[in-house]
């Protein structure tokens, strides 16, 4: 599993499962944080990304946001690019 692509997420969020989805079809690896069981993983998220929804998702130290703005980076031929340099696409 890499740890270079890591999405903040709980179990019930369907942008969070959008996310694993678009991740998956680009068939990358990526780190799943439960952020609804670990409070400590929740304070991380907020404090590295300056947000409280989810998902949060991370490419290497990058925040790319949420998935909206992952998928408007697909859509903008920029998504690729970023998870080469992350070991995945």
């Amino acid at each position: 599993m890499s740890d270079r692509v890591k999405i903040f997420s709980t179990r019930n969020c369907p942008f969070c499962k959008a996310a694993k989805r678009l991740l998956d079809v680009k068939q990358v690896a990526y780190q799943e944080v439960m952020v609804d069981t670990d409070e400590a993983q929740r304070e991380e998220m907020v404090r590295r990304s300056k947000r409280t929804s989810v998902p949060q998702i991370f490419i290497g130290d990058l925040h790319v946001g949420g998935y909206q703005e992952m998928a408007e980076l697909d859509a903008d031929g920029k998504l690729d690019e970023l998870l080469k340099g992350a070991g995945g696409a």
